[in-house]
């Protein structure tokens, strides 16, 4: 998987829905930190 085409998904489908990243992740119950990791492809293994 591509994690940098991934996150930029993620990313657009956010902004088009009008949502910050801290509403994402209330919607999703986790936290707004993770939601950046996703969307910039940074994450520990």
């Amino acid at each position: 998987m591509n994690q940098s085409k991934i996150g930029a998904f993620i990313s657009a489908r956010r902004k088009a829905m009008g949502l910050t990243q801290n509403q994402l992740a209330e919607k999703l119950g986790i936290t707004d930190k993770a939601v950046s990791k996703w969307e910039t492809g940074v994450s520990q293994s």
